[in-house]
């Protein structure tokens, strides 16, 4: 038998980062996640698959309107012409608490209980599969201990929808322990929540399938769910099944050779172009570039992110208007020589250094500092209050981090510039 394990695929979640980035297409943001759900339907209907599971998460909390409802039952629609049933779990994104709006669904789709675990059996197939839902989006609670027993003589599927262990980058949700999963005596179990892939082997075959389609930079790579192919011995394969429609990439650029903001932009093209090279699938996309290492050019940088960002998205627009978008771009390099050659000279730049070393215990200066800053902090629009870093940190006066980040970018313009 075939089936398909899917999770997290928040119906009608926005992408986000690109909404200031004019030429990306709106259309294709705002439905992304619903396209990669219909491809994720196709490729049920065409691989012939048994079954598709859906460990939580379906939706990205109540629905603004009953259209995400709908387009849901048409989906399961084009399933239920082919014979394909549906389990369905809900996470702590579309607990039972959570949802204001229902839609009665097709009856080709089963739903896991959320007072209690059920059980769901395919008797052709010999499968039983054991679920229970979230009642309350905050369900912290190990909901491993009341699912029943394996069913004898059947190929048996765990659906739950955890953090797992070990998983401090998300909410801790129905915590359980890998040990307790291979213990409970299951065949498969399928996870949701985690939004990266993983795998596990032993008594229990344990996958998180990842989200079906990032949204965000964090969210980086190829997105899917799993074909699992299985018989009456056990799993005999799982296989990656990307549905994305758009990608994330973290593009890293070394600016080491680089002696000026020219050269930056140049190795900055090169990387763009070899990556897109590379990118045999087709799809667009969504891209963080973030410039690094110590380099001469780093003087010539400081306080040109907004110049940087401008080249770069030429650069895009020139390379790949459709198949590219720029999500931010980052200047994290530092001075080639570290101001070892500052320290050699004996002028007004050399005396600067020696006063901005000492700047960031300097209680008086830092005070001066704050003063000057909250000026133009408070007059910022709204749209920056919360999106620069330090605008928190100028209010409460912890001044010390900002003297040392800028202290070496300063440094360096300086020398550039004379």
């Amino acid at each position: 038998m075939k089936f398909i394990h899917a999770a997290d695929i928040h119906l009608d979640s926005p992408l986000l980062g690109l909404s200031a980035y004019p030429e990306a297409p709106a259309e294709t943001l705002r439905g992304a996640t619903r396209a990669a759900f219909t491809n994720l339907v196709s490729e049920a209907i065409d691989l012939e698959v048994d079954f598709l599971i859906i460990a939580g998460d379906l939706y990205d909390g109540g629905w603004k309107d009953h259209n995400t409802g709908i387009y849901f039952c048409k989906e399961m629609g084009r399933l239920k012409k082919v014979g394909i049933p549906v389990y369905l779990l809900f996470g702590n994104h579309d607990a039972e608490s959570e949802m204001t709006k229902k839609l009665q669904l097709p009856d080709n789709v089963f739903v896991f209980d959320s007072r209690k675990s059920t059980t769901f059996q395919i008797d052709n197939l010999r499968v039983a599969l054991h679920g229970r839902s979230f009642k309350e989006a905050a369900t912290v609670d190990n909901l491993v201990t009341g699912y029943p027993v394996p069913v004898q003589g059947m190929f048996n599927i765990g659906v739950l929808h955890t953090a797992l262990e070990g998983n401090a980058a998300h909410a801790n949700y129905a915590p359980c322990s890998l040990d307790e999963l291979h213990a409970k005596g299951y065949d498969y179990w399928a996870l949701g929540h985690v939004h990266e892939h993983k795998i596990w082997q032993g008594a229990s075959t344990i996958v998180f399938p990842g989200n079906l389609q990032g949204r965000h930079i964090k969210e980086t790579g190829a997105r899917g769910a799993v074909l699992v192919t299985a018989d009456e011995v056990g799993v005999h394969d799982v296989e990656r099944l990307y549905v994305d429609v758009l990608r994330w990439h973290d593009l890293e650029v070394d600016a080491a050779p680089c002696k000026s903001m020219s050269e930056v932009v140049q190795a900055i093209a090169r990387q763009l172009e070899q990556f897109l090279g590379n990118c045999q699938d087709g799809l667009p996309y969504a891209m963080r570039v973030s410039v690094e290492g110590k380099s001469n050019a780093h003087g010539e940088l400081f306080g040109l992110e907004a110049q940087l960002r401008a080249e770069v998205l030429a650069l895009a627009a020139s390379i790949a208007p459709d198949r590219l978008w720029i999500e931010k771009v980052r200047v994290r390099t530092a001075p080639a020589d570290a101001g070892e050659a500052i320290w050699a000279r004996a002028d007004a730049l050399a005396d600067l250094r020696v006063l901005l070393d000492a700047a960031d215990t300097d209680e008086d200066f830092l005070r001066k500092l704050q003063d000057e800053l909250l000026a133009l902090v408070t007059k910022a629009p709204p749209e920056l209050q919360g999106n620069i870093a330090y605008f928190a940190e100028i209010r409460a006066g912890n001044l010390a981090n900002l003297v040392q980040e800028v202290r070496p970018g300063l440094l360096a313009h300086l020398a550039k510039a004379e």
